[in-house]
């Protein structure tokens, strides 16, 4: 060999060595990195997150994760359990967390149907309602302004045929109840985007009902920013047109569009239950619950794809959506292992039991990683 040609062989080497270390370092890390020109990448925390109770979920929230959502602990059962009393513990602690950590901070949720203070379903007359919601909402948004950066002032106020759901809230106050609260939310938090929330709200009927809606309310000029799709999907029918199809006509209403409470079951639903009532449960069984120690690969595979799928839509229509938020840190923290069956075990999210990354968070973050410019 020459020593010319044996200089520019090496010159060579170097060189690719060079650019695979320069790509590597290039490369995404986390969810909030791979997104973050996209929009925020959130997760639903319980109070063994907000507590820093485990070292492992707590590591995992602050690298992936840019938003955080209360799961349960902002309801109205928990922070306002009685006419008189409201219990701010874990509120606080919450809102701390996020700040702390520089995180997107979303209340869930001002107004909902369930999950309510036992007094308020023995409330009969319309004044009473009133005045428990403005006492709600004045005390819970009014505490936290300037610190929420987006509630969901109202969730789930219709069904899937696109009637009102018939609530308390509706049956002693009519669809009003919604311009009222969204009125107060915003008096209350003037700073914080306000969002309706909804699951099934990309299906037809629905969306239909949810456009209407909206629409009212902006003709009064009540303030509403948004509109959170839960996205509580399976991988045996997730529908992608729909969600693209929901995406666009939000949008065109100059709404942003979040996916707030994102998770793919991967198990069987005989009864085609769709969404996230949960006042649904039946009785488990073998049949029902076929992965009670790990899930195949195959299925593993298929929920990969399913995410894969999802996450370009999301990407194609990064221009309209504000955030993503899954409904867990990992599948150990998650809902689906209680719904619609108790005591089964699902495996819905990005991470598992170990909070350590799935094929599905792999193919998610491969759509960055591969295709920088999507």
């Amino acid at each position: 060999m020459k020593p010319s040609n044996f200089k520019y062989q090496l010159l060579f080497i170097c060189s690719i060595g060079l650019f695979s270390a320069t790509f590597a370092q290039n490369q995404p890390t986390s969810l909030k990195e791979a997104f973050k020109n996209d929009f925020l990448v959130g997760t639903a925390l319980g109070a063994e997150h907000i507590l820093e109770k485990d070292a492992k979920a707590n590591q995992l929230i602050k690298k992936e994760f840019n938003a955080i959502t209360p799961e349960n602990h902002m309801k109205s059962m928990n922070i306002h359990p009685e006419w008189n009393k409201y219990d701010f513990y874990l509120g606080d602690k919450f809102v701390e967390y996020g700040q702390k950590n520089n995180m997107y901070v979303v209340g869930h949720t001002l107004v909902w149907h369930s999950q309510l203070p036992r007094f308020v379903g023995k409330i009969k007359s319309a004044d009473s309602l009133k005045l428990f919601m403005t006492d709600h909402i004045n005390t819970v948004a009014g505490r936290y302004a300037g610190k929420i950066n987006s509630w969901d002032v109202v969730n789930e106020a219709i069904e899937d045929d696109g009637t009102f759901r018939k609530s308390i809230f509706y049956n002693l106050l009519g669809e009003d109840f919604i311009k009222m609260a969204f009125d107060l939310a915003a008096k209350a938090d003037p700073k914080a985007e306000l969002y309706y929330n909804d699951y099934n709200n990309e299906q037809p009927a629905k969306r239909k009902a949810t456009i209407e809606m909206i629409k009212k309310l902006k003709a009064s000029g009540t303030k509403i920013d948004g509109v959170g799709i839960q996205g509580h999907w399976s991988i045996n029918s997730l529908n992608t047109k729909n969600i693209e199809d929901a995406i666009i006509e939000y949008a065109a209403l100059g709404l942003k569009v979040a996916f707030t409470e994102l998770d793919l079951t991967v198990l069987p639903n005989p009864w085609d239950l769709k969404g996230a009532d949960v006042n649904q449960n039946f009785e488990n069984s073998p049949k029902m619950n076929p992965y009670p120690k790990e899930l195949p690969d195959s299925v593993q595979t298929t929920l990969a794809q399913k995410y894969e799928e999802l996450f370009k839509v999301f990407l194609k229509h990064q221009d309209k959506i504000d955030r993503i938020t899954f409904w867990g840190v990992a599948d150990n923290h998650s809902w689906l292992n209680g719904w619609p069956v108790r005591g089964r075990t699902n495996y819905p999210l990005l991470f598992d039991r170990n909070f350590e990354p799935k094929k599905a968070y792999n193919s998610v973050m491969n759509l960055k990683k591969n295709n920088p410019n999507l």
